[in-house]
């Protein structure tokens, strides 16, 4: 893997400024912004087939919007279970909440509550590790679907963990890249914004710009090693081309 060309190629693009820029602003968009997960499947889609320019244009607007769209309904899914089962503690602890306004009820409905609570944090920790785990196996699935460009594809597991499994040192390689950039990049922002934050008005607007700008960076670079990953996955026939 290419690891100095994911951290450089943004400013090998003469239009990275403009390009990036308008990510920036889309991706604090609501409901626009999902255009911007359309826009990180391109720059994996066109680091895949080779482009000269990773970076996308936004003359195709809708295509990304509706790619982000998909994208944002297979996320829902795989989140489902956990927005489900947080129904039932909540409901619990709500259920307590109604009868603690009963005089005679409020020893039961502690109890109940408490008992709700207790669930809750339960829960709470099978979703952290279930979120660890879908943070592992996404980024194949983001592969997936720059390949496919369909919802179905998003939810092609045993593909995706066929595709981990068999090239498990690029995949983990970009993997590990992309939480050090992200931890990077934000520690040195952070810091940034210490400095200019306490200007009024011109530090708030450079600390908002510097902020905006990392993310739309990690995020590129991000979707570049996973890129360089999905090249090495398909250019070794490794999984059937698509049709």
């Amino acid at each position: 893997m290419d690891i100095e060309k994911a951290f450089g190629f943004p400013f090998e693009d003469k239009q990275w400024i403009s390009k990036l820029g308008l990510g920036a602003v889309i991706s604090i968009v609501p409901i626009l912004n999902f255009a911007w997960s359309g826009y990180m499947a391109g720059i994996i889609r066109n680091v895949m087939d080779h482009a000269a320019e990773p970076l996308p244009t936004w003359d195709d607007l809708g295509k990304k919007f509706s790619d982000g769209l998909i994208l944002f309904g297979a996320w829902l899914v795989y989140a489902s279970p956990m927005l489900i089962a947080l129904c039932l503690p909540l409901s619990i602890m709500a259920f307590s909440g109604i009868l603690s306004g009963n005089t005679g009820m409020q020893d039961i409905a502690r109890t109940i509550g408490e008992a709700g609570g207790v669930l809750f944090y339960c829960l709470l920790c099978v979703f952290v590790l279930y979120a660890m785990a879908l943070s592992v196996i996404y980024p194949a699935i983001l592969v997936m679907f720059a390949r496919e460009g369909t919802f179905a594809s998003c939810f092609k597991l045993r593909e995706a963990f066929d595709m981990i499994s068999r090239n498990a040192a690029p995949f983990f390689t970009a993997w590990g890249l992309s939480l050090v950039a992200a931890f990077g990049v934000s520690l040195a922002v952070g810091f940034a914004n210490l400095f200019v934050g306490w200007i009024p008005c011109l530090g708030w607007i450079v600390s908002l710009g510097l902020s905006l700008a990392s993310g739309v960076y990690i995020s590129s670079v991000y979707a570049h090693l996973f890129g360089q990953f999905g090249a090495i996955v398909f250019e070794q026939n490794q999984l059937a081309p698509t049709v």
